[in-house]
């Protein structure tokens, strides 16, 4: 449960397949009436530390101060657009055109602009809008607009296909998308509907709502398959439907929601289409082993024969319609790459276990520890050993090793000299005059303009872990305090503190 001065910040790498899965949280300065405030003391002493910086962030009038702004807002905050509770998200980088329905309480950054509608649009009016813009029609025009930024190898390496090529869509151009008379409104309110259950039935969402099992994984991964295979099916009806919406045929090549089969990857017009031609040695692609599905020929034979005459009927469109044979290509056709489920479960597991080891009644007293204490009071916690056997994969996993792993993962050495090599130590001395000359100033002393202290890089770290957890700002984002070179009694097991404990504690 998020806080009120903690809000989700939506990035472009987020939004993918009529998904918006925020990854990252961030500071709200801003109180109920949205007015800039630090009425919460948390807030105001974390950005405290980097007052100089944020104070002289220049914006196109001047800094913050010479423009008429508190030194901890956010420089380029709407209130009125915050307020609107429903706006289109989309990937400003990416190979493929993603947009998708956001319902409030998140910020985007510059990675993920968002399209608000005139006062009074509805959800439909955003639905209709949105099965627009996430067909392969509008894809296809995208790509004629937008500015290619070449290939970046998204989903590992860099192949020279057109379906690997980023487009920038920025909103300026979108502006121009030419909007059909009908919208496939139906399709998009259902495919939007699949794509909040499918977020729901991920791991990291079972793993936040309950304790996971077995069981529970293992049914969900078959349930998210499955809501898979309806969503692709389902995306191609509305690619079919728009090509008619947007006259590029005649034929209504589509079927009600009901007699749709669920498709698999790799089973979609287009991608028998192209399987036939690698087979008879026609072309040569990468886009099967890419996205992990298998190239078929044949149609699936548990298809209804409807569906397959209809399938049928699209593949002979593809090779004897130019416009239609120049959109169901790969590179206008949704990817479906979507984080393979064992990676999905491991990552939300590996969560599971790090809140737990945080629970606030373990750290009730600010005393120190080590990691195989810890690992004996969680002992005592059935829930805990179970998810650490699926974590683990092992029923004999040793817990104060798997304890000891987690917990160093997400530790930073308690002191300056333990986290900095020699480089980074002398940019600490930098700050901490900062921070001096910010004490002075907040005591009424005139201590004129204070410098804005050096930014971190990764060599001025001791380990990646450092790294990984306090970045270039060196933000503590840990959740354990490591105490190198310390020991209790016989125990020679890593000493520990809770990164939650305050400066009193």
């Amino acid at each position: 449960m998020l806080s009120k001065s903690v809000i989700p910040l939506v990035e472009g790498e987020v939004i993918r397949d009529w998904q918006l899965v925020p990854q990252t949280v961030a500071l709200f300065p801003y109180d109920s009436e949205l007015r800039a405030s630090l009425a919460d003391p948390t807030v105001g002493r974390l950005l405290w530390r980097h007052r100089s910086q944020l104070r002289l962030r220049r914006e196109p009038n001047g800094t913050h101060e010479e423009i008429g702004l508190t030194w901890f807002e956010w420089s380029r905050f709407h209130p009125e657009r915050f307020s609107v509770p429903h706006g289109i998200a989309f990937a400003f980088v990416a190979t493929h055109n993603h947009f998708v329905l956001d319902r409030g309480g998140k910020v985007f950054n510059r990675s993920a602009p968002v399209i608000k509608l005139p006062p009074g649009g509805t959800v439909d009016d955003h639905l209709a809008l949105l099965g627009l813009l996430n067909s392969a029609a509008a894809c296809f025009w995208m790509k004629q607009v937008f500015h290619d930024k070449g290939n970046r190898g998204e989903g590992g390496g860099i192949t020279d296909e057109e379906y690997e090529r980023f487009h920038e869509f920025d909103g300026t151009k979108l502006k121009q998308f030419p909007i059909s008379g009908t919208a496939p409104l139906d399709r998009a309110r259902t495919l939007d509907e699949l794509a909040q259950e499918l977020t729901a039935t991920l791991p990291d969402a079972l793993c936040t709502a309950q304790t996971p099992t077995h069981d529970l994984l293992d049914c969900a991964e078959k349930q998210a398959d499955n809501l898979r295979a309806r969503m692709v099916a389902l995306q191609e009806e509305l690619d079919w439907e728009c090509y008619r919406l947007y006259g590029l045929t005649d034929e209504n090549l589509t079927l009600p929601e009901t007699e749709v089969p669920p498709v698999d990857k790799g089973q979609r017009a287009f991608e028998i289409v192209l399987a036939r031609k690698v087979a008879a040695g026609e072309t040569s692609t990468t886009w099967f082993e890419r996205h992990g599905s298998t190239p078929i020929t044949e149609l699936p034979a548990e298809w209804p024969e409807p569906y397959r005459e209809l399938v049928n009927r699209r593949i002979a469109l593809i090779e004897q319609d130019r416009a239609i044979g120049l959109i169901e290509r790969p590179e206008y056709k949704r990817r479906w790459n979507w984080e393979a489920w064992d990676s999905l479960q491991a990552k939300a597991l590996k969560t599971w276990l790090l809140n737990r080891l945080e629970d606030k009644a373990l750290w009730a007293e600010p005393r120190l520890t080590t990691t195989a204490r810890l690992a004996d009071v969680m002992r005592r916690d059935g829930d805990f050993l179970e998810v650490v056997r699926l974590y683990t994969g092992r029923i004999d996993a040793d817990l104060t090793e798997t304890v000891t792993e987690l917990v160093l993962g997400e530790a930073v050495p308690f002191l300056a000299a333990y986290r900095y090599r020699d480089a980074g130590l002398r940019k600490r001395k930098v700050w901490e005059q900062v921070w001096e000359l910010q004490r002075r100033e907040d005591a009424g002393e005139d201590v004129g303009a204070i410098p804005v202290p050096p930014k971190y890089a990764s060599g001025d770290f001791a380990n990646v872990t450092a790294w990984r957890l306090r970045g270039k700002l060196d933000v503590p984002k840990e959740r354990f305090v490591l105490y190198p070179g310390t020991q209790l009694g016989a125990d020679t097991t890593p000493v520990i503190g809770w990164a939650g404990w305050d400066h009193l504690a």
